[in-house]
């Protein structure tokens, strides 16, 4: 996936031995623990408070993954997850997020991650509840193609 727009944001993080399975890989299932908290420091580093929506009655949901894997980390390998966002129509938020190994810059995953608001259990416009990911996202427009 290219993109010719520079990261919106990147968080920098390290495996840790017990994520690692027998071969010695991060087990799969991790690699989407990292992109969900790099989705929730980027929404903290925006103002736009994950605990705060909710205690409101707004929850963000992950509605679509889709993950490839291209390379695998070990123990103690030093990598950054990037992230972009943009709407996908009118009620989802895209999160497109790729891995890379520091040491050699390696893109380890590929992942888009599909995003909604919910509120008492309809859909919500994120783009009326979440105003400060709205405004970064006017703002801070992808180049890429959708």
């Amino acid at each position: 996936m290219q993109i010719s727009t520079p990261p919106h944001f990147s968080l920098s993080l390290a495996v840790r031995d017990y994520e690692c399975d027998l071969q010695g890989i991060v087990n799969n299932a991790v690699y989407q623990n990292y992109l969900e908290h790099a989705r929730h420091e980027f929404l903290r580093a925006i103002n736009c408070s994950f605990v705060d929506l909710h205690n409101q009655g707004v929850d963000l949901v992950v509605t679509r993954l889709e993950m490839d894997f291209r390379k695998s980390l070990r123990a103690q390998d030093n990598f950054r997850v990037e992230l972009w966002c943009c709407y996908e129509g009118r009620v989802r938020v895209k999160f497109i997020q790729k891995i890379l190994r520091n040491s050699d810059n390696q893109l380890c995953i590929e992942a888009v991650v599909y995003g909604a608001a919910l509120g008492q259990g309809k859909v919500l416009s994120p783009q009326k509840v979440a105003l400060e990911l709205n405004a970064f996202i006017e703002s801070h427009p992808i180049n890429q193609p959708l």
